[in-house]
């Protein structure tokens, strides 16, 4: 009865010292997958690398988008700014929308849920997260009483010192319509009523009209 009891043990410590020898081999093995097609998509996923791709450029799934396109619904940013900075986008970005009642309105209630915390339901940057952290600038006061649309599309959309960027919780048009209503503060009002003429109907945003309206690309940008 000892001899099998000694045997057991001996097979046994065998066993589990070559199941640990063949666990510790590949430190990069995942080991055996039971069913693996359900772990692992067939069809090939852009955020899913198992495998090389041997149809695209690179081996990868997800690819570069082709120069000069957009995506669909993402229109409205200019991606040929000449420079990569607020001050370029102020001069070569003109706001695209209408100047009338309905895209102010709207304006003013995507900036009272994502601006006013911090700048103040008058733009005053007194609003509760500014009183607390202090130095959010008033939209009536210096230089940024003075920003074009342009630079202030831009720093939502890539943010600006510790201001973080809005970009993916508003989209483009949106965006446009809150700098629509910013301007409405940098006047010192925060009504939404604008005075209908043939001349602010033709208007965006008070100022020349983009060869693009819907993208708000300027003129001369490449087509490719």
């Amino acid at each position: 009865m000892k001899g099998f009891s000694k045997i057991g043990l001996q097979a046994s410590a065998l066993l589990f010292s070559s199941a640990v020898l063949f666990a510790c081999s590949n430190e990069q093995s995942p080991g055996l997958e039971y069913a693996p097609d359900m772990y692992h998509s067939i069809p090939l996923e852009p955020y899913s690398q198992i495998k090389e791709n041997k149809f695209n450029p690179g081996g990868m799934n997800m690819r570069e988008p082709a120069k000069g396109t957009v995506a669909r619904g993402m229109q409205g940013y200019n991606l040929y700014l000449s420079e990569e900075t607020a001050e370029a986008a102020g001069e070569e970005l003109t706001n695209p929308l209408p100047m009338n009642e309905e895209n102010l309105a709207q304006g003013k209630v995507l900036y009272s849920r994502f601006c006013s915390p911090c700048h103040g339901a008058g733009g005053d940057g007194q609003g509760l997260v500014g009183v607390k952290f202090k130095g959010v600038p008033s939209f009536t006061a210096g230089r940024v009483a003075e920003l074009p649309a342009g630079h202030i599309y831009y720093v939502i959309t890539q943010g600006r010192g510790r201001m973080m960027p809005y970009g993916s919780q508003v989209n483009p048009t949106e965006r446009w319509k809150i700098v629509m209503y910013v301007q409405q503060l940098q006047k010192g009002e925060t009504g939404t009523t604008v005075a209908t003429t043939e001349e602010t109907e033709n208007e965006a945003g008070g100022e020349t009209i983009t060869d693009n309206p819907v993208t708000g690309t300027p003129a001369g940008t490449p087509e490719n």
